[in-house]
């Protein structure tokens, strides 16, 4: 359509190589109501005249995204086609007054997103109230807790569960603060310059249901900070949920025993029948690398443009669109397999051989004999040495082997009660005794279960209301369509 003027015609090989008519399917219903939008502040302005205005309202709401030319050169021309057809050029061709794909482009991607991003922040809201109604189950339930895949302290699985609550808890944070800087409007921008047309600006982002106008026109349409700013978040989140995805795998072995899986997220080998593997989680965690890379991508494309408006920008929005639809798979089966998890309530075995309670001997040994910190970390790693040397655990160990350890080592006479001894091999007074803010004991679990379902009545709040605004936003520019679209001009709705 924009061929025979400037330019000859077009080469069919270039249309198909540049077209993003085939990305474009996700934006149409937002670029439908650019338009009206649009229309109708050119109609409030004067810039057009009011029955043309009508006419042309009148054929956008007849139009629907799946009725539009699935071979036009994008949304954007087959949005002005169909209206043009019904019209005719004296009328339809008014419709891209004052405005130009650029800043029609960005705000539509914009008003996507916004939907995209409150789909994923509820998303994320369930996962963390999976979380916590596992978690409130399991305030009881021992299990060892590992670092560099050794067994380190025993904790509770409610309190492991609920480290994951807190990173979704942040991963939702930069979710809405992204949220915020995708709802700027830029429509009125114009190719990067704004135009001599006396537009309203805000009108349009009023009617758009955006929080306010993105004011500097070559920042409007030139920048996609907002979409690397979210692709950012997004990566975060699937290093979180990755993590996740690991740790459930790691326990679900035979070795670890931690968790079992349910059957239904499992698969078994084509030719080892024992085989019970953790595909779903194994897909999950090399998804993320996918978000990650669709990041890398997009700041890679971005980084060395010059500013305002570059077709390279068409390339950027699918790498969103794939991180948006991977985040949103992911969280919705996490979501379903959480609650089906099997935990082993039986760790006292696997809690002996991997000496848990050396670190609590330890404390022990400075809380009520005196000992040094460095000195009784050096007594009681000896021990463990002695002990394993014999194929011992801890619950063999004797207050006359610490003692000889003690003077051998440390040079100190070290009389250990049999008791206190023994009261470092108990995982479950252990755990009663770790009841500092944000620990593993059964009522600061208690405490945290409840301040994180606060927090999450209060996001789950905050997110409605970033819905209802879209849409009382929707309804009202439906109703001015509708309004300005009425044969008699005197029903012109007040502004």
């Amino acid at each position: 359509m924009l061929h025979g003027g400037r330019l000859g015609d077009v080469r069919a090989d270039v249309a198909k190589f540049t077209s993003s008519r085939k990305d474009d399917a996700r934006v149409a219903e937002a670029v439908l109501a650019i338009n009206k939008a649009h229309v109708a502040m050119l109609m409030e302005q004067k810039i057009i005249q009011w029955q043309d205005g009508e006419k042309i309202l009148q054929a956008l709401q007849t139009k629907s995204s799946q009725e539009l030319d699935p071979n036009a050169e994008d949304v954007h021309m087959a949005v002005e086609e169909a209206v043009l057809a019904e019209t005719g050029p004296e009328v339809g061709g008014n419709l891209h007054v004052a405005k130009s794909r650029n800043d029609q482009v960005t705000t539509a991607i914009r008003m996507q997103l916004r939907k995209e991003l409150l789909t994923i922040m509820q998303q994320v809201l369930s996962m963390q109230e999976c979380l916590v109604e596992k978690a409130s189950k399991h305030t009881q339930t021992i299990i060892l807790a590992y670092t560099h895949l050794q067994p380190a302290q025993p904790v509770t699985f409610a309190h492991y569960l609920l480290s994951h609550v807190d990173a979704l808890g942040r991963d939702l944070e930069r979710l809405q603060n992204a949220y915020a800087h995708v709802n700027l409007c830029p429509l009125g921008a114009g190719a990067l310059a704004t135009t001599s047309f006396p537009i309203n600006r805000e009108r349009t982002a009023q009617l758009l249901g955006f929080d306010a106008v993105l004011e500097n026109s070559i920042d409007a349409v030139g920048s996609r900070d907002f979409i690397l700013e979210t692709q950012a978040a997004l990566a975060l989140l699937a290093v979180n949920l990755s993590r996740l995805a690991e740790d459930l795998i790691i326990w679900s072995s035979p070795e670890f025993g931690t968790v079992e899986l349910p059957d239904e997220f499992t698969s078994t080998s084509s030719i080892m029948p024992q085989k019970k593997n953790p595909e779903v989680l194994e897909v999950i965690r090399a998804r993320a690398s996918h978000a990650l890379g669709d990041f890398v991508a997009a700041t890679a494309a971005v980084k060395s443009l010059p500013t305002t408006y570059n077709l390279d920008f068409q390339e950027v929005t699918p790498k969103l669109w794939a991180s948006t639809d991977n985040l949103n798979a992911s969280l919705d089966i996490l979501a379903k397999l959480i609650p089906e998890l099997k935990v082993s309530e039986d760790v006292e075995g696997k809690a002996a051989a991997g000496f848990v309670g050396a670190t609590e001997l330890a404390n022990m040994l400075v809380q009520k004999y005196n000992v040094a910190f460095r000195t009784s970390h050096k007594i009681v790693g000896t021990l463990v040495k002695a002990l394993v040397a014999e194929k011992k655990t801890l619950l063999d160990a004797t207050p006359q082997l610490l003692q000889k350890v003690a003077l051998d080592v440390a040079g100190i006479k070290l009389a250990v009660s049999a008791e206190d001894l023994v009261s470092c091999t108990n995982l479950r007074k252990l755990i009663e005794t770790y009841k500092v803010l944000g620990g593993p004991s059964p009522k600061e679990i208690e405490r945290a279960i409840k301040t994180r379902k606060k927090t999450m009545n209060q996001t789950n709040t905050a997110i409605a209301k970033l819905k209802e605004k879209l849409e009382t936003a929707e309804n009202t520019l439906t109703q001015t369509t509708r309004d300005y679209s009425l044969s008699n001009p005197s029903q012109k709705r007040k502004t």
